[in-house]
């Protein structure tokens, strides 16, 4: 059990934010759960959390914010039209946990400065895909202000299996977008890699048998491999929202200087024009014509 008095306020309970929700629960932090369609939080209701009527009271009645939703406009959102910066105690913390990209975390670093300078941001995008934050396994991303972090610690703590502090406000959503191209071509290094299997005749389980244990594959992309030998492409982490974050990357550098990129994000758009987005990533090898498939 974490010993903490800060009560948390979790807005958005997607399947991460659920996770995360849970998570805190189970580390004994008073929790107050959000989501614009409440039938998400009943189960957290059940552990022990109490579940807002609206955005604002769940903010108004906690020491931290956490939002955990799909994109920068979801986040703006919740913040102003659905009042939660407003409603926050001065000296609160608002832990914005969702993965919106450079350019959306400085407009809400912006934001926080005209409106609400006595709350403190703290930019916490996390690593990790629905399985480790059911498990409270997520690598945490942090930047912000030294003294935060004492008080995020226990919180931090609860969701994830290691916290890095990256440096001042942003610095985490600098380090994801990173993150996130590494984790895009180690999924597209098994799309390709299958797909060229595909046209010389082998299987996936012997691609699978010969690469697993090996020094190319990550234990990430060998779980990855075994799934798709099995067909599962159950979202683990959706085609869509990888994507989402491929786009996120190449919004700040300018795609014509990563032609890879560029070019993995187009073969990544007809995977979701076909109707795979919702799958897991892996479902691109659907279109590659991948072994077995």
């Amino acid at each position: 059990m974490t010993n903490t008095d800060e009560s948390v306020a979790v807005l958005g309970l997607g399947a991460m934010g659920h996770a995360m929700a849970a998570s805190a629960l189970r580390a004994g932090i008073a929790t107050i759960v959000w989501n614009r369609t409440p039938e998400a939080a009943q189960d957290l209701k059940a552990m022990g959390a109490e579940v807002a009527t609206t955005a604002a009271d769940a903010a108004r009645n906690a020491a931290i914010v956490v939002t955990m939703v799909t994109d920068g406009a979801a986040v703006l959102s919740i913040a102003r039209d659905e009042g939660a910066l407003a409603a926050m105690r001065p000296g609160g913390i608002w832990a914005q946990m969702s993965t919106i990209g450079v350019i959306e975390t400085e407009r809400i670093i912006d934001l926080v400065r005209a409106e609400r300078p006595d709350v403190i941001l703290v930019d916490a995008p996390v690593a990790g895909s629905r399985e480790p934050a059911e498990r409270g396994e997520l690598t945490i991303l942090a930047s912000g202000p030294d003294a935060a972090r004492h008080r995020v610690g226990p919180l931090f703590d609860a969701l994830g299996q290691r916290t890095l502090w990256a440096g001042p406000v942003g610095a985490g959503s600098r380090l994801k977008l990173v993150n996130n191209v590494w984790l895009a071509f180690a999924a597209e290094a098994i799309a390709s890699s299958l797909a060229v299997a595909h046209h010389l005749d082998l299987s996936t389980e012997t691609v699978t048998s010969a690469l697993d244990d090996g020094p190319l594959v990550s234990t990430w992309q060998a779980a990855k491999l075994r799934r798709i030998a099995n067909g599962d492409y159950s979202p683990q982490f959706s085609l869509s929202l990888a994507l989402k974050d491929v786009h996120l990357a190449l919004e700040v550098t300018r795609g014509e200087q990563l032609p890879a990129l560029s070019a993995l994000a187009g073969e990544w758009e007809r995977a979701v024009s076909a109707g795979l987005g919702d799958l897991d990533l892996t479902a691109v090898t659907r279109v590659l014509g991948a072994p077995d498939e």
